[in-house]
């Protein structure tokens, strides 16, 4: 949106990356978030093994995942962000930008220390920004029952608070300013935008103020097109645990083994480790398959309840059933099961019949799709993407 109206957009890309923006016609700069490998790696490799490696982790409660997975996952990105500061001033100097705009959980400092203009995008669940009033993030915790969230914000900081004190530390050696309490991330003075429908937003104690604006939504229009399958009259259902979820492929040879035996068809993006099992016959997929341009085409969807795809079914209108895996999934999956937009199920422990049982409720609950797609019809009329490039040219030209 910004190139279309005329901006220079340099985008620095993770070296795995390389040629991914400029094949599309952006600049690129490269850094990396750890030493070079002796062997060549593909994009993003770093973090599909970080995610194999524990996944035996995901079948465990939120509460556990957080000495498991998240503080060792604050842990990575922390010595990323440490890494790569250097090589990230070195590009602030030579590109010498108008605004930077970074879309990440945890703080680079040399973006603070050059003075620059900044915006911070929060492309997660909402709670990530914090409000003593709304569940803690990463626990899956509903709204209404507040049993739960003292034990686990307790154990957060007991997991999080020396690397976190850590890393204010450095950011401060580093020229930027001292992080807030228990946060890995400053706020913007400039700009800070959220990602998340209205109707799946919560309601806050302590409003976020006039630097903090929710484009609700950002929806590519730029994948391939893609042709569905002829209507046989049966109904049409996308599976799509993300490149990450759908790695465990013991979980993607149950959900296959449960689908078959029901009477919709299913088209399956079938990730990284596609060779390592068989669809049913009531299934096609690829190992990728373009998500904006086969949403529009089916009745509902079976998500891990990324931030993304969340975001995407709702600008779409299509129910989903929710099998959240980690990170803030499990924030996603419970919000959209409490505001009536999906079902949320145990991911690793529903019982043979439960997941098709509740696929048909989504199918069936006529109000639930109907509220999905007066929300569909609402957000389409308001592009979160054109918002975002209003909003960064405001603080690129003030």
């Amino acid at each position: 949106m910004l190139r279309r109206r005329g901006h220079r957009v340099v985008f620095v890309v993770e070296e795995s990356f390389a040629g991914t923006l400029e094949a599309k016609g952006f600049e690129e700069r490269l850094m990396r978030l750890a030493p070079r490998p002796e062997q060549p790696e593909e994009p993003g490799q770093f973090w599909k093994d970080f995610v194999r490696d524990t996944a035996p982790v995901f079948r465990k409660s939120t509460f556990e995942q957080l000495g498991e997975f998240i503080a060792p996952t604050w842990q990575a990105l922390v010595d990323g962000a440490r890494y790569v500061d250097e090589r990230l001033g070195e590009i602030l100097a030579e590109v010498e930008p108008d605004v930077v705009v970074e879309d990440n959980v945890v703080g680079f400092p040399a973006i603070l220390a050059s003075g620059r203009p900044w915006v911070r995008i929060v492309s997660c669940n909402p709670l990530e920004v914090k409000d003593p009033e709304l569940p803690p993030p990463f626990s899956g915790l509903p709204s209404d029952d507040r049993s739960g969230w003292a034990e686990f914000r307790d154990e957060f900081a007991r997991q999080v608070g020396e690397l976190q004190e850590s890393f204010s530390a450095f950011c401060v050696d580093r020229g930027a300013p001292p992080l807030p309490e228990l946060e890995l991330i400053h706020e913007s003075p400039w700009l800070n935008l959220t990602l998340y429908p209205a109707e799946l937003d919560y309601s806050r104690s302590r409003p976020l103020g006039a630097r903090w604006r929710n484009l609700e939504t950002s929806v590519r229009a730029t994948d391939a097109p893609w042709l569905p399958p002829e209507s046989d009259g049966r109904t049409l259902v996308y599976l799509s645990l993300g490149s990450l979820g759908s790695a465990d492929v013991d979980l993607m040879k149950r959900l296959v083994g449960e689908f078959a035996e029901t009477p919709h068809r299913y088209v399956v993006s079938r990730g990284p480790q596609h060779a390592d099992y068989e669809l049913a016959e009531n299934m096609a997929g690829e190992e990728f398959l373009p998500q904006t341009s086969v949403l529009p085409h089916v009745d509902a969807v079976i998500t891990h309840g990324g931030n993304n795809t969340t975001t995407e079914c709702m600008w779409f209108g299509k129910p989903m059933l929710l099998l959240p895996i980690f990170w803030d999934q499990h924030d996603n999956a419970q919000r959209v099961h409490e505001t009536g937009y999906g079902v949320r199920l145990p991911t690793y422990e529903f019982a043979d019949g439960e997941l098709a049982a509740a696929l048909d409720q989504v199918l069936a609950d006529e109000a639930m799709r109907a509220r999905c797609t007066a929300a569909g019809d609402r957000l389409r009329r308001r592009p979160g993407t054109i918002l975002a490039a209003d909003l960064i040219e405001q603080v690129a030209t003030s």
